[in-house]
């Protein structure tokens, strides 16, 4: 029997990369239902097309109206948030809609949770939340700030746990660099790197879902939860790509790589744990877990009393990572399930407009 069994999950952002990983890993268990809510219907139908699962309950809504949130939250159990703005270019050009769904979509969802006692809440974050330079990661950074708050308020023996996952960049999540750079491929054009030295965390969609549910399973109210992960610069994840391809094709190894320079907001590399919250960190193997700061309000305490283990301590990012070679990102590639069917080795879901997982 598993915790999920004969319980009800609502997943914020449901039709999204991360919803869509859920439903392939719940949609045969024994949980009772997993509710969907998200604005886009086009979407949604969809998904109902593809699923055609009456365990699956679809709410069109928008977590920046509480009332629409209040409605899909009736009777949940489980609360995974993922809806958000998640490209760096949209949201360095509309910062107020990135705040509008990531803060103040959040802490509505964090709101009706409580109220309806929901006992569970994961709330999604990004690596660019940790030291942000861009408004996406100052908005993830700002909906941690919140869920944390939140968290710590209510404390370890309330009715509903509140907790964070962080994670870095997900391969071929939806808008991400592998499906288009394979685009790229396909029709023959170069591939465009922004910076060949510029290192990215590489996970999966399933690593995305065993952090959440470790998270979930772990958390104590206010929690930060990280996973641990490999990182590759953007030139080693180009040369795996083409020599994957080049499987299929001789010419795909050939293409040409075109540097078009750094875009709005982006970074040399990624942070997933700050110095500050590494201090503090509690290694759990294949995880950070970092506690809620208890602080309170007392500011003069601490003029007197500093934090001399910072000195020593230092931040968790893609250029300190466990950094993988081509043969090491090929192996990672392979995991992806629309590179499989690319090179036949799994029979296509469907024929996409565009490859992503």
């Amino acid at each position: 029997m598993s915790i999920f069994k004969d319980k009800i999950l609502l997943i914020t952002g449901g039709t999204g990369s991360f919803g869509n990983a859920v439903l392939r890993r719940f949609l045969d268990s024994d949980i009772k239902e997993i509710r969907i809510l998200s604005r886009d219907e086009k979407k949604q139908d969809d998904m109902r097309h593809k699923l055609q699962s009456q365990k699956v309950k679809y709410f069109i809504g928008d977590v920046r109206n509480k009332e629409s949130v209040d409605i899909a939250m009736r009777g949940v159990d489980y609360v995974f948030s993922a809806a958000a703005l998640k490209q760096v270019p949209s949201c360095e050009f509309f910062p107020m809609e990135a705040t509008r769904t990531n803060v103040e979509g959040t802490n509505n969802v964090l709101l009706s949770a409580i109220e309806h006692g929901v006992k569970n809440v994961v709330v999604l974050s990004t690596d660019k939340a940790a030291y942000p330079i861009n408004a996406m990661g100052i908005s993830k950074a700002l909906m941690e700030k919140v869920a944390i708050s939140k968290g710590r308020e209510l404390g370890d023996n309330a009715a509903t746990t509140i907790c964070c996952t962080r994670y870095g960049n997900v391969m071929a999540s939806r808008g991400s660099v592998i499906p288009l750079w394979v685009e790229q491929m396909m029709d023959g054009k170069p591939i465009t790197i922004t910076d060949p030295e510029m290192t990215r965390f590489m996970m999966t969609l399933d690593d995305a879902v065993d952090l959440v549910i470790y998270a979930f399973t772990h958390a104590h109210n206010g929690d930060l939860f990280v996973q641990k992960a490999p990182a590759a610069t953007l030139s080693t994840l180009a040369t795996a790509l083409k020599e994957i391809y080049a499987k299929l094709d001789p010419k795909y190894g050939e293409t040409d790589v075109k540097i078009i320079g750094t875009r709005h907001g982006e970074k040399l590399y990624e942070t997933l744990v700050t110095r500050e919250e590494m201090a503090k960190a509690i290694d759990m193997g294949n995880y950070y877990r970092i506690p809620a700061d208890t602080r309170d309000l007392n500011y003069d305490k601490y003029f007197i009393e500093g934090e001399g283990s910072l000195t020593s301590v230092e931040e968790y990012h893609s250029h300190n990572t466990t950094r993988l070679d081509i043969d090491g990102m090929k192996e990672q590639l392979m995991r992806l399930r629309f590179i499989q069917a690319d090179l036949g080795l799994i029979e296509a879901d469907t024929k996409r407009e565009i490859r992503s997982e």
